[in-house]
C-alpha cells in the first residue's frame, strides 16, 4: 500500500508503480492487481498534509524482495507512507472426504 500526495496525477502513480515493478520483476516476481483508492482524509496529519492518494499494489515475489522494496519506497520522494504486507496463502479445499472404515 502506498500513500502519495493528494494531488497525485496519473504520471505520479505510474512512477510509483514503476519503482515497485523495477524491484519485483528482476527477482522473478510479477505485479498483479493495481487498486486505486483515491483521495482519503488522514486520521492525523502526516508530513504537514491532511489528505493522501491511496494505491494498493498486489504482487507475487520471493520473501527476500520485501526488504529491498521497503528500502526503495522509503527513499522515494513521492511516497508519503508505504506498507508492504504479506498475505497468507489460501488453502485448497479438500474435495474428497475421509473414508470411514
Amino acid at each position: 500500500m502506498l500513500i502519495l500526495p493528494a494531488e497525485a496525477d496519473e504520471a505520479l502513480v505510474s512512477t510509483a508503480v514503476d519503482r515497485i515493478s523495477k524491484v519485483v520483476t528482476p527477482e522473478g516476481g510479477e505485479i498483479g492487481q493495481l487498486d486505486r483508492w483515491g483521495r482519503r482524509r488522514f486520521a492525523y496529519e502526516i508530513a504537514d498534509q491532511h489528505e493522501g492518494y491511496y494505491v494498493v499494489v498486489k504482487f507475487t515475489a520471493e520473501p527476500s524482495v520485501q526488504a529491498e522494496l521497503d528500502r526503495v519506497l522509503k527513499l522515494a520522494d513521492e511516497v508519503i507512507r508505504h506498507k508492504v504486507m504479506i498475505q497468507p496463502e489460501k488453502k485448497a479445499k479438500a474435495t474428497a472426504s475421509p473414508a470411514s472404515a
